[in-house]
């Protein structure tokens, strides 16, 4: 026990580190051209320079909303992904991101959009909300929630938000597309800093309610019946950590936008190096969605500079991409060398 709580705290200390450095790099990197000592100098000297506005009102609030929608995504998908035994279960299975998605496609050819700068965010809470009411009422049977039937049901509402969208973008005005879809694909860019704020305090208060549960999620690795006889209320706790992991992924897609793979990419990874322990798979799913997502985001800032990629396409062609070639790699398809 004492040696594994040593690997542990070894891989918990190398995340943190990793998740130091890639907010340092980010906030020294920009398509701006601030070299590392105009940052030091700036950093010296205060406000009231263009240099001090670029890296405390664009730069520092995209590495904290960063952090917190990439460890909730990838705590998410943990918790998804323990809830049905499966990793390659995701947040936006479960028609969460479509709900959202429709919602601000809505605010914005019904024009809320121009009343304030929270409404996109709402609606698109709203819509995710609605989702999730939705999905969880058409998979209780009889007080059990039907976990296979909760994943089609999330399935096949995603279909049908995806339906609707295009049909909103058919009907809407030309100069509203480029907004609808820019936010549709993700990104880090919010005005808002009381938003960033109650991103990072949900994300955070999220980490801290969903360790409670590690020992009912170690449970259920071992199947629901298992877990009832290890004296898990089961019903109770998959509806919680069902509810935990919506509220997670409905903040994230309603601040940010659709950004797919992290909570699918991020767990699967983080369990190859510290095993299948909730204990520490919960925590380093965490930091290891803000290091994916901080350094995804720094890319698309520089990749095409002057213009910006949204995230959520960079995060969906990276995180793709490697996880194909670590499942080729881990069926053989591909030798290591």
């Amino acid at each position: 026990m004492n040696k594994k709580i040593r690997t542990w705290g070894l891989w918990l200390s190398l995340f943190v580190i990793l998740l130091l450095l890639a907010g340092v790099f980010s906030f020294f990197t920009g398509p701006a051209g601030i070299s590392p000592a105009e940052v030091f100098r700036t950093i010296s000297e205060g406000a009231g320079t263009t240099e001090h506005a670029i890296l405390f009102e664009i730069r520092l609030p995209r590495v904290l909303l960063g952090f917190a929608i990439g460890g909730a995504l990838g705590l998410a998908g943990v918790i998804l992904q323990g809830m049905f035994r499966n990793p390659l279960v995701e947040p936006y299975t479960l028609g969460i991101s479509g709900g959202a998605a429709l919602g601000v496609c809505l605010n914005v050819i019904t024009g809320l959009n121009n009343v304030s700068v929270l409404s996109l965010p709402l609606s698109g809470f709203a819509g995710a909300a609605a989702s999730i009411i939705f999905v969880y009422f058409l998979s209780i049977r009889s007080g059990v929630l039907k976990i296979h039937t909760l994943l089609l049901m999330g399935v096949m509402i995603s279909f049908i938000s995806s339906s609707l969208i295009m049909l909103t973008l058919s009907v809407t005005r030309t100069e509203n597309l480029h907004g609808i879809i820019f936010w549709i694909m993700g990104s880090l860019e919010e005005p808002s800093r009381e938003l960033i704020k109650l991103a990072v305090l949900v994300s955070v208060a999220g980490l801290a309610v969903s360790y409670l549960f590690c020992l009912d999620l170690n449970a259920f690795a071992l199947g629901e019946e298992e877990s009832r006889h290890l004296g898990v209320n089961t019903e109770r706790t998959k509806r919680l950590l069902f509810g935990l992991a919506s509220v997670l992924t409905g903040m994230s897609v309603s601040v940010a936008g659709v950004i797919g793979f992290v909570g699918l990419v991020v767990p699967h990874f983080v369990r190859m190096f510290v095993g299948g322990d909730h204990r520490i798979l919960l925590v380093s799913s965490f930091i290891a969605g803000a290091i994916f997502l901080i350094l995804c985001d720094t890319l698309a800032r520089i990749v095409i500079s002057p213009m910006e990629l949204p995230v959520g396409v960079l995060t969906g062609i990276l995180g793709g991409v490697v996880f194909i070639y670590a499942m080729m790699r881990k069926s053989g398809s591909i030798r290591g060398g």
